[in-house]
């Protein structure tokens, strides 16, 4: 691109009350080498048509210094054949200014060091400019827009007919030998509607009649996913018998080690790749999403010896009890154990969460449905019934032939043709006992993903969904952000794979899984990424001719982008690609990079900042801050006036998985003072946007602190913080509790060489 550049830098907002904005001009058109002009209001309809004017006459690189790139995205959005690079002067240069304490006297260099960020942010921000390419979108030959939803229950009919309802071709694939799941076998359903207190027709029946007369959607009963291949727009879907081992029914022309490079997906022609991969399963088809449903199945309750499952014969589980209700009459006296008790207290059983609770509700109106006298006793530890649901659970109060307290069961036993339960620690503040016809155990809703590969995915990550343990088992996901997504990109979680749902949850679940379907399968082909970075026309590019095959990038990347052949070359998936960067963070050589996001261009922008020597008060250091959370937070904190040192420089970046450890050495050798890394909270939630980038990143910080330490410097200078996007108000402590450390250090010794 034979770039014509542009700077405009806008005097609203207090921005030209707080700098000099002919001094910061100058910094551009002198340093930079950019034309410069300076508006009252660049946002406004003036100041728009100032630089569109510009643009008819040729200018089609754009630096605007204002306020942050997170808000008014669409005022300064000139087209994709433009190149806009934002300066924030506003949220984190005048709005973040230190103000001093009440009483004391305003520090007489204050303006002049907000100059110096300001000045800081335009260098920075030209660099961007200089070093930014247009995104050139990556776009398959030819794209499938069929919708593979694997699992026939609630959800995965409900997300096929989403999906065939706005125009999309769907494949069911169910391993029963009917559709419905375990709703077929359900009784009730749960209110959906006010009062909130009534039980309503199961709906199943409807679902599945409106399905089997859809000519957009396909049913493949009794049938399994044996392996998909592939990326986005183009998965390669094999079937097999349902229970069957066998994945491959290969012709025996086909070698096993054609085979073996198809489910890798490395066979160099994708036409011979699809037509040796038809001919291993001649019922194989190609899709463009997937919508995982594939359910779940009662938790294991057997292991409460005190509790009789498995040795009395009428100790069921509620989803056997639920059975029982739908095929006939229900015992007149019937309790419901919620938590296993005994030894363990107040714990629930495995994988029970409020849906159980309502379940219990439910059964027990059941026994007073069924039976003039009918009692129904329920034995909790925790009741939950959130939102509407409440009235529910009010109404099973209000009703006389419900019993419920919280306590302690601490044993069932037979007791002649009945049964009898004993409870302590009771909310009468007694024992008590219990004489039942039947007693029903809570057992939670377990996914099918703990314990069975049912995606089968060919990925170098490997096969199936129960590789963070943090999830139990349940598809992962960003359950805050992104809670249909899976760290498989173009694979979409719905019901009770993704977490224990009510009926209403798990149709509210399909559908959003679908339209995320359709959504990833539109972005496809379009060329650009899916969640979170929507609509990113760029994607990673390697210079393969320095590729050392460390593997760092394939064994780092979180989404399975990148497979590898046996050299340990990393293959790339664009289509899978979320664009994070971490492989450009990982790759010791610098060889991944994006047209406008590179190890270059950061790595410039570092060394653009003017670096003052043997002046304590004008230390400089850098921090990296992810653009998901820490980026937005540093915003709401210059919002709020909360006041940031004067000597920080912030510079986001997609993710601190994509933070090379090269920035962070040029830096130091550069003579800037200190380096540190704001990025999201990882551990028990593992809530980065981009699954483990700061905690990737936190371990390279460490690794280079060692580096440092053999260099003669503190390894103090460098430091890693997580905050969520809601810390405004703890940001500005984090960064100048760091900027006083280096203080105390003093310079960084490599100043002026």
């Amino acid at each position: 691109m034979d770039k014509k550049y542009c700077a405009y830098i806008c005097a609203g907002c207090g921005i030209g009350d707080a700098l000099d904005l002919e001094a910061l001009a100058e910094v551009v058109t002198g340093e930079m080498s950019m034309e410069c002009k300076t508006s009252d209001c660049l946002c406004g309809a003036e100041g728009r048509a100032l630089i569109e004017t510009d643009i008819a006459g040729g200018v089609n690189t754009v630096v605007v210094g204002a306020c942050s790139p997170r808000v008014m995205t669409q005022e300064f959005d000139f087209g994709k054949d433009k190149i806009t690079v934002r300066a924030n002067l506003r949220e984190q240069v005048v709005w973040s200014e230190v103000k001093p304490a009440e009483g004391e006297e305003p520090h007489s260099e204050a303006a002049e060091f907000l100059q110096e960020t300001a000045d800081d942010y335009m260098r920075m921000a030209c660099t961007r400019a200089q070093k930014t390419e247009p995104a050139d979108p990556y776009l398959l030959e030819t794209i499938n827009k069929t919708i593979l939803v694997m699992g026939g229950g609630l959800a995965g009919l409900t997300a096929a007919k989403e999906a065939a309802d706005a125009g999309y071709n769907v494949i069911i694939t169910e391993k029963e030998g009917h559709l419905g799941g375990k709703a077929v076998g359900w009784r009730k359903s749960f209110p959906t509607k006010a009062p909130w207190t009534d039980l309503e027709e199961n709906p199943i029946n409807e679902l599945i009649a409106s399905i089997e007369a859809n000519d957009k959607i396909t049913i493949k009963i009794g049938s399994e996913v044996a392996r998909i291949t592939g990326a986005p727009g183009d998965f390669g879907i094999s079937f097999k018998a349902a229970g069957s081992e066998t994945e491959w029914d290969a012709p025996a022309k086909v070698t096993v080690e054609d085979q073996d490079l198809i489910t890798k997906g490395e066979m160099e022609d994708p036409n011979a790749a699809l037509q040796a991969y038809t001919e291993i399963n001649p019922d194989a088809v190609m899709v463009g999403a997937v919508v995982l449903a594939t359910g779940w199945k009662p938790a294991d309750v057997s292991q409460y010896e005190h509790l009789g499952y498995g040795k009395i014969k009428n100790v069921v589980t509620n989803a056997e009890f639920e059975k029982i209700a739908k095929e006939g009459k229900v015992p007149a006296n019937v309790a419901f154990i919620q938590s296993p008790g005994g030894k363990e207290d107040d714990k629930d059983f495995p994988f029970c969460n409020s849906v159980t609770s309502m379940v219990a509700l439910k059964q027990a109106q059941y026994v007073c449905e069924d039976n003039a006298e009918g009692k129904a006793y329920i034995l909790y530890q925790h009741m939950r019934t959130p939102g509407q649901m409440e009235l529910f659970y009010k109404n099973a109060q209000n009703n006389d032939g419900i019993f419920m307290t919280k306590g302690n069961v601490m044993m069932v036993e037979e007791s002649g043709d009945s049964l009898s339960v004993a409870v302590e620690d009771t909310l009468l503040g007694e024992d008590i006992n219990l004489n039942v016809e039947m007693v029903v155990l809570a057992a939670g809703m377990e996914p099918t993903t703990l314990h069975e590969n049912s995606i089968n995915l060919a990925y170098r990550q490997g096969p199936g969904f129960n590789d963070l343990e943090l999830f139990d088992g349940y598809a992962d996901s960003h359950f805050i952000c992104f809670p249909y997504e899976t760290r498989r990109t173009g694979v979409y979680a719905c019901g009770g794979v993704r977490k224990a749902e009510t009926m209403e949850e798990a149709v509210d679940d399909a559908t959003g899984a679908a339209l995320k379907a359709i959504q990833c399968i539109e972005s496809v082909d379009r060329g650009v990424s899916v969640h979170p970075r929507s609509g990113d026309a760029t994607y990673p590019e390697f210079f393969m001719q320095r590729c050392t095959q460390c593997k760092r990038c394939t064994e780092e990347c979180p989404f399975g982008a990148l497979d590898d052949d046996e050299k340990g070359t990393p293959l790339p998936n664009p289509t899978r690609c979320r664009r994070c960067g971490t492989c450009m963070g990982a790759c010791p050589e610098r060889i991944i990079g994006f047209k406008d996001y590179n190890i270059d261009l950061i790595g410039s922008m570092i060394k653009s900042l003017e670096v003052p020597e043997d002046d304590d008060d004008r230390l400089r250091i850098l921090v990296l801050v992810c653009e998901n959370d820490a980026y937005p937070a540093l915003d709401m904190a210059g919002m709020k006036r909360n006041g940031i040192s004067h000597m920080a420089r912030f510079i986001p970046v997609r993710c601190l998985g994509s933070v090379n450890m090269a920035w962070i050495r040029d830096a130091l050798s550069a003579g800037l003072d200190g380096a540190m890394l704001l990025g999201c909270t990882y551990g028990d939630d593992y809530q980065c946007h981009f699954v483990k980038g700061s905690e990737i990143a936190n371990k390279r910080m460490e690794n280079i602190g060692d580096t440092l330490s053999t260099l003669g410097l503190e390894p103090e200078r460098c430091a890693t913080n997580q905050v969520a996007i809601t810390d405004y108000d703890k940001i500005p402590q984090i960064v100048n509790d760091f900027v006083e450390e280096i203080v105390e250090m003093g310079p960084n010794p490599f100043k002026g060489f």
